[in-house]
């Protein structure tokens, strides 16, 4: 492979600027993984690292590059053109920070807009004389009004939104800054999509010199990511009809005040009326006390934000209470959960006694509810132990055990074993799992109650304590892939995905909640064309296209020891010609059969590689070492 001179001199010259406590802290790490023989993770993250502090800036240079007078041209023949008024309270801002800002709102390519400054009492002299600067800019589209006394962000917003005349609504922090292109792609989007509501993009943060980094690329529309933080936050456009309607701002949630506006706004709209740009169109500053530099700078914030995630709860009447999530910022909103329905617990198996009984066991010994009965499959098992075993089973009122006398197909024994329950709930659990908390089925059940969701998930752990399932990302390596397989158990994952409550496309069947009647709805596994693979995820993308969420929780944890469920066999089953024929037919009719959820999860960032299940970014390295840098205005 050639190397450009010019690439490897810019990666010498970034590497040293490396902290370095942060790469003490990335080495300690990455190595004690590696002398646990997790080579995956050691891989993955040194990758990560690399991107973290000499990708991005690649990523940049390759993706965002744009000519100004194409664009302008672009706009020209869109034929409707909003004006867009962006609100900016703005409070004892240093004047390089405000400069920058309004700088970045008078650079857009996009000219139909507003920008509505309202300056809440300052008492800093510098930031009055820069304001009073602007205030005398010629441009017209610059607003600036004054008040009289310290309102706090909440009242500030109010007026600065009461000075907007724009159809839709834009915020900016006083400290932050747009990307050029910024209203150019919301207004884009709007053209195809004029029945919006509610816009959000992607994000990064900026240093105090002025180096872009931490992007954030976000999901499309998630309600339960969203109930656990506020993801969508920069850049956020809204209709302003409906934030007249809902009052604007609330006071009494400074500093989570946009987050109890979107919470009122979704009520007022649908999830079809809800976009996202999947672009870095919001520059967040880090500066001491900004919310940018972590949640712990602004303790109140995540306080304020429980308030309204709570007084969410109480306007949809939802019986439950808001719990802190792993870190400031993040939530769980915990649902009541009735005893009943009860859930049948299916489990196919074939020999494997030990698997077995230590699964049975778990649930019969940790579960801290009753309200389930267990059936188990029996797949043609011969040993000794497992009919002993069974014998020991027939006793118990709870446990029913049916025969299936044919070939492996996990379809065929998932179907067989949905049509033995007496229940309106079903969980498919494979042999060679093993419960780790108590509450797991009532955390998985606190969901599936909810008239919207088909199917949950749990959080799965290989026994060396690394992740093995933390939802499903469609279109990794062709076709889907387990989100964050093999990083170590306590690892927050992705922008703290591994912690929070979230939507995702598909869950693993290894453990997986539905609804009985749905299942049947939609034809349950396929037994024809996926006996033995993806058969778990065609379920949940089928259910999904009726119109249900799939949830995963981390609240619901598993050890999973993976495959035993394939019988004795299995380990031999991918070296023979046959099986491997099997698995290439079932790709390509699963390839054939969602080809355009393959080609965009709407649960996972187009921007992210499709390679691995790490979610670093979208190229590789040997990419960034030979592609030339692209260029911007």
């Amino acid at each position: 492979m050639q190397v450009r001179f010019w690439r490897l001199k810019e990666l010498y010259h970034h590497g040293g600027q490396f902290r370095r406590r942060r790469l003490q802290e990335m080495a300690g790490k990455v190595l004690r993984e590696l002398k646990r023989g997790n080579l995956d993770f050691f891989l993955e993250q040194t990758f990560i690292y690399l991107q973290r502090w000499v990708g991005y800036r690649f990523w940049i240079s390759r993706t965002e590059s744009w000519q100004r007078a194409a664009l302008e041209a672009e706009i020209a023949r869109l034929s409707y053109q909003p004006t867009i008024s962006i609100l900016t309270p703005v409070y004892n801002v240093d004047p390089r920070w405000l400069d920058r800002c309004i700088t970045s709102v008078l650079q857009q390519v996009y000219p139909r807009w507003e920008l509505c400054l309202y300056d809440d009492a300052s008492d800093n002299p510098a930031t009055r004389r820069c304001l009073q600067a602007w205030e005398d800019h010629p441009d017209p589209r610059l607003k600036v009004s004054w008040g009289e006394r310290r309102q706090h962000i909440s009242r500030a917003s109010n007026d600065a939104l009461a000075m907007a005349s724009g159809e839709f609504i834009g915020l900016l922090d006083h400290d932050d800054e747009l990307s050029p292109l910024a209203l150019h792609e919301v207004v884009k989007l709007l053209n195809e999509h004029p029945e919006a509501d509610f816009i959000y993009s992607d994000e990064d943060k900026l240093t105090m010199r002025g180096v872009r980094r931490a992007p954030f690329f976000k999901p499309d529309w998630s309600p339960d990511l969203f109930f656990s933080l506020m993801y969508t936050c920069h850049l956020g456009i809204y209709r302003k009809a409906l934030m007249d309607k809902i009052g604007g701002f609330r006071p009494g949630f400074e500093g989570a005040q946009d987050y109890d506006l979107v919470l009122r706004l979704i009520e007022q709209t649908s999830a079809d009326r809800i976009f996202h740009i999947p672009r870095v169109l919001y520059h967040w500053r880090q500066i001491p006390g900004s919310a940018a530099a972590g949640m712990s700078e602004k303790g109140y914030a995540h306080e304020a934000g429980k308030r309204a995630l709570t007084d969410y709860m109480h306007r949809q009447d939802l019986a439950g209470e808001v719990v802190d999530g792993f870190l400031p910022g993040f939530y769980r909103l915990h649902r009541q959960v009735p005893d009943s329905p009860r859930v049948s617990i299916i489990i196919p198996f074939r020999d494997g006694v030990d698997l077995l009984r230590r699964c049975v066991t778990s649930i019969l010994t940790t579960t801290d509810e009753s309200w389930y009965d267990l059936i188990l499959i029996n797949n043609r098992s011969t040993a000794p132990e497992t009919r002993r075993y069974l014998a020991e089973l027939s006793d118990n009122p709870a446990i029913s055990i049916h025969d299936f006398d044919a070939d492996f197909n996990f379809s065929a024994l998932i179907n067989f074993g949905v049509g033995k329950s007496r229940t309106d709930l079903i969980l498919i659990l494979n042999n060679d799992t093993e419960v780790i908390n108590s509450d797991w089925l009532t955390a998985m059940r606190e969901h599936l109650q909810r008239p919207e969701v088909g199917v949950v998930g749990a959080k799965l752990y290989y026994p060396d304590q690394t992740i093995q399932h933390g939802g499903v990302v469609i279109g990794i390596a062709g076709t889907a892939g387990h989100a964050f397989k093999h990083f170590p158990g306590d690892h927050p994952g992705y922008c703290g995905l591994l912690n929070a409550v979230r939507n995702c496309s598909a869950v693993t069947g290894a453990c997986m909640l539905f609804k009985k009647e749905l299942f049947n709805r939609v034809g349950g596994f396929d037994e024809v064309n996926l006996p033995i693979n993806y058969n778990d995820i065609d379920f949940c993308l089928k259910v999904r296209e009726r119109g249900y969420l799939v949830v995963w929780t981390p609240f619901a944890q598993l050890y999973h020891y993976e495959n035993a469920t394939k019988g004795d066999d299995a380990a031999a089953r991918p070296q023979a010609p046959d099986y491997r024929a099997q698995r290439e037919a079932e790709r390509a009719y699963f390839q054939r059969r969602w080809q355009r959820v393959i080609a965009h999860d709407p649960y996972y960032n187009p921007n992210l590689t499709r390679r691995r299940n790490n979610y670093a970014l979208r190229f590789t390295m040997s990419e960034m070492l030979t592609s030339p840098p692209a260029r911007c205005p």
